[in-house]
């Protein structure tokens, strides 16, 4: 008999550069242990998969407001502590390359890599007027139904 591959699904809900950091490290070290991995992208985590340059899309007045006050992509998300009006991205990235670790995009491109299932919450999507063409290639669109039948199977289930 066959032993099935573990599973751990993470719900990134945070748009804070440490706390997708953080996911995305959790991701990877699972993946590198054979698990199966979904993160399951909603509200403020869909920043962590919008592209870095501007998309032309068409949008309504809220669809832009709401597109001027977010982040694009992972490189430009705020800390969730020490912020210090924009000095502490940078200043944890200094960290980040003096330590050798991975920043955020890197560690995106490394979950893809290794069959990550990054998904982002189509809800959500439309709720802030996103669309598909601003996102990052490699994902997939689904609901809270899909996330719930891969948690459901979970061996970890985690809420960033």
């Amino acid at each position: 008999m066959t032993e099935q591959k573990k599973k751990t699904t993470i719900i990134l809900f945070s748009g804070d550069y440490d706390k997708a950091m953080a996911a995305y490290i959790i991701a990877n070290g699972a993946a590198a242990y054979d698990h199966k991995v979904t993160i399951f992208h909603t509200f403020w985590g869909l920043n962590a998969l919008r592209k870095d340059s501007t998309v032309p899309v068409k949008k309504g007045l809220l669809e832009k407001m709401f597109a001027k006050m977010m982040p694009r992509g992972a490189d430009r998300m705020g800390l969730s502590r020490m912020n210090f009006g924009g000095i502490g991205p940078k200043l944890i990235k200094r960290v980040i390359k003096k330590h050798n670790a991975v920043p955020l995009p890197q560690l995106i491109d490394m979950a893809k890599e290794q069959g990550i299932k990054l998904v982002a919450c189509q809800m959500t999507v439309d709720l802030l007027g996103l669309q598909q063409d601003e996102l990052i290639d490699g994902i997939e669109f689904a609901g809270v139904a899909a996330y719930l039948a891969d948690a459901s199977e979970g061996n970890v289930n985690l809420f960033i």
